[in-house]
């Protein structure tokens, strides 16, 4: 059995070794058998083994350029989300709270200078007009008469124009008076003397000018008219009068028109002014029967408000606070 195995495999061995000899001799099937060289195998197992292995390299640098993209990703300038759309929450936290700050910055230097403003205007303006109020007459003064006559000129040019218009004269005044104890109070509650609050100014001195200064002028009006007397008692009356109607009337329509001001609604008014009504009185008491017994006993009906108006400059401050 092994050699008849053994025989026919010997024999196709043999033939196929007869049959190469034909193919080697001829050219022409040399020529035939270049195609077929062409489809080798193995050289296209070589051809593919290299492409693959050129692809896989490829593939292996696209992966290295790709891997820093999600190790590191890159940030655009101008839009500060990452290349695969995540948003960086520190820079844009740390970006939206320099911005805050800035702006808040920038309104509070405005604010301050539009403050400086006012006050060194104003402020220049006044004592400009007190200080020139002799200038039609300064020719050939010495520096000394001119600061000798400033006190009586001044007072001279405001009784003149308390008899001309009595009533706007006290207004006006009164205004100033206010606007200046609000901003006293706000530099008293801690502010720097340019970042007071010029809206709460602006009203203060509003109701001072619209309301105080004309009321005032008529109620002292009145209360001479009440008490026409000359007795020793006339004074402490009008000082208890003083005290309890007239400021209460008064105290009131100061609250109630500074919450009108503040556009707050009548119950948040009257609440409010429920509140703190009784303290508010009481306050007065311990600084106006004092000043009062000046007013009532001492100065004259026609100069009692600009008296008042001095004093009001430490009880506007304790008002508004």
């Amino acid at each position: 059995m092994a050699t008849l195995y053994t025989l026919p495999s010997h024999n196709k061995f043999s033939s196929l070794t007869k049959t190469h000899k034909p193919y080697s001799s001829s050219p022409s099937l040399l020529l035939s058998t270049k195609p077929f060289t062409k489809s080798n195998p193995s050289k296209n197992t070589i051809l593919s083994t290299k492409k693959t292995r050129t692809l896989i390299i490829g593939s292996l640098t696209e992966d290295k350029e790709v891997v820093p993209v999600k190790d590191k990703p890159l940030k655009d300038k101008s839009n500060p989300l990452l290349v695969n759309g995540s948003k960086d929450s520190d820079l844009l936290s740390s970006s939206s709270s320099s911005t805050v700050e800035s702006d808040d910055e920038e309104e509070r230097m405005t604010s301050r200078a539009i403050n400086a403003t006012i006050v060194l205007g104003f402020g220049t303006l006044a004592v400009s007009r007190l200080l020139t109020i002799d200038h039609d007459y300064w020719h050939g003064w010495t520096l000394y008469e001119i600061l000798r006559y400033l006190p009586e000129h001044n007072w001279i040019a405001y009784e003149q124009a308390l008899k001309a218009n009595p009533v706007l004269s006290k207004m006006a005044i009164s205004g100033i008076v206010y606007s200046i104890g609000d901003w006293i109070a706000q530099c008293y509650e801690g502010k720097p003397i340019f970042e007071f609050d010029r809206t709460r100014t602006f009203r203060s001195g509003l109701v001072g000018f619209t309301l105080h200064g004309s009321l005032s002028h008529y109620y002292y009006q009145f209360c001479e008219a009440l008490f026409p007397f000359e007795d020793w008692w006339v004074v402490p009356a009008k000082v208890a009068f003083d005290q309890t109607v007239w400021a209460a009337i008064w105290n009131s329509i100061y609250y109630v028109a500074l919450g009108l001001l503040r556009f707050e609604s009548p119950d948040n008014i009257f609440s409010e002014l429920k509140a703190t009504f009784w303290l508010m009185l009481t306050a007065g008491w311990k600084l106006w029967p004092f000043a009062h017994l000046i007013t009532y006993g001492v100065i004259p009906l026609e100069q009692r408000l600009l008296w008042v108006d001095c004093v009001e400059l430490i009880w506007v401050t304790i008002l508004s606070t």
